[in-house]
């Protein structure tokens, strides 16, 4: 962008930043506080005349034009995993994985990991901590355990599942599309850096909460109570059982050969959907209403919000100013943008620090910088990055408010900061040092 006007940057920069704070200290609730941030920022653009054309106003509907491909992924599984859901697929799933362990602490806290993880890959983050929250407090409860050390599980392992693939999570999904990167590039880069995180954060929560996670009656006791769990309770027809099992994974797999069928990921997405709304026998209006209409108006708002901060300036602004104190050394661009992707994540939330991060990536390599080693770092960094306080990611904010809700029990910022920060602090390293070895051994598929 030649010659920038320096005051629409100042101007439409305060209220980004101002819409950030309202997310990060809840002064909004987060749609409301992007949707007023989207609404501000092209009533200014319009009369700072930052918007050109013969039809200056149309250059938003490009803002989302560029995006539609995720919140059509959105949309789509939401109602494949409503559906399935209702069937009781993921009940029985979670169940049998935890009569494995016959209520043995030192394996059961491992499984709840495992199995975060394995519904997160497949589920995205928000389903997936939903069934995780839920099934822990009905175990919990049952085995007298403390659930603290289980939810915190499940809040910071859901992030590194959301690393796994193309679709597990949003800012994955973001920063994917935004890439071109293929889905099964994923399996070579970022599902060994997920398994990885988890395995971190499995040690350091486990230390943390050594003696929470200590059992409260004998084994056998244990493996009595555990024995008595019904996987096949909320399964009220087998055959819709069967079903949503075959559409999910035909889901899957569709996601991973999208790009050899030549389609996005939004078509097998609601392909699957309109399979799982014929196959059924359910009302499409009652699965259609799960969506979280909510999350996507809050994409809307932010894409809007932040393509028209873009086109001020200020992000290539930012990029050159990253670029400036590293020039061309990889090393240090990576040991800048890294950590502050993470603090910023766990600020604010890691979906529009994604977003705004997106274009300040694209303008970096515009200069010259390699694209692999940059596009891997802002999503490793935009997920695990929402692990060091509560309102980091929209997997800790599900998980605490379920405990508190269904228990009582409130995790404070303190107690959590100790476990998030310290996890936090661990896998910082881990993506630095991950990324450069990616990096110095050229290990990164071309994109």
């Amino acid at each position: 962008m030649e010659n920038p006007s320096l005051l629409p940057m100042l101007v439409l920069g305060f209220v980004l930043i101002a819409t950030f704070l309202a997310i990060a200290f809840d002064w909004l609730d987060k749609t409301v506080a992007a949707l007023l941030g989207a609404v501000t920022a092209v009533a200014l653009a319009m009369v700072m005349g930052i918007y050109h054309g013969e039809k200056p106003y149309l250059t938003v509907h490009e803002f989302i034009h560029h995006d539609l491909g995720v919140i059509g992924v959105i949309v789509g599984t939401s109602i494949i995993v409503a559906i399935a859901a209702d069937s009781g697929l993921f009940h029985f799933i979670a169940v049998r994985l935890v009569k494995t362990t016959r209520g043995r602490s030192a394996l059961l806290h491992p499984a709840i990991m495992a199995a975060t993880v394995g519904f997160v890959t497949f589920l995205t983050i928000a389903p997936g901590v939903l069934i995780m929250a839920s099934l822990v407090l009905v175990i919990t409860r049952a085995l007298d355990d403390d659930p603290r050390p289980y939810i915190v599980t499940v809040a910071i392992g859901a992030n590194s599942g959301a690393l796994m693939t193309f679709a597990s999570g949003i800012p994955t999904l973001m920063i994917g599309t935004s890439a071109g990167i293929p889905y099964v590039q994923f399996l070579v880069v970022s599902t060994p850096l997920a398994l990885i995180s988890a395995v971190v954060a499995f040690i350091v929560i486990r230390r943390f909460y050594a003696k929470a996670l200590s059992a409260n009656a004998e084994p056998a006791a244990r493996a009595a109570r555990v024995a008595e769990f019904d996987e096949w309770a909320l399964v009220r027809d087998r055959t819709l059982f069967y079903r949503s099992a075959i559409i999910l994974l035909g889901t899957i797999v569709g996601f991973a050969l999208a790009q050899k069928l030549g389609v996005g990921l939004d078509y097998i997405a609601f392909a699957g959907a309109t399979a799982a709304l014929l196959f059924s026998g359910q009302s499409p209006e009652e699965a259609i209403r799960k969506v979280k209409w909510t999350i996507i108006l809050f994409f809307v708002g932010l894409f809007i919000l932040i393509g028209t901060v873009g086109e001020t300036g200020l992000l290539e602004v930012l990029a050159e100013g990253i670029y400036g104190l590293s020039g061309d050394n990889m090393v240090l661009v990576l040991l800048l943008m890294v950590p502050f992707v993470f603090i910023t994540a766990g600020i604010v939330d890691n979906i529009p620090v994604a977003a705004t991060m997106i274009p300040v990536v694209q303008s970096m390599i515009e200069k010259g910088l390699a694209a692999e080693p940059l596009w891997w770092s802002l999503i490793a960094a935009c997920n695990l990055g929402g692990n060091p306080t509560p309102v980091g990611s929209i997997a800790a904010v599900i998980a605490l408010h379920a405990l508190e809700k269904e228990r009582g029990i409130s995790i404070g910022w303190g107690e959590y900061l100790k476990v998030g920060g310290t996890v936090t602090l661990f896998q910082i390293i881990l993506v630095l040092v991950y990324m450069n070895l990616y990096r110095i051994f050229d290990l990164f598929p071309p994109l």
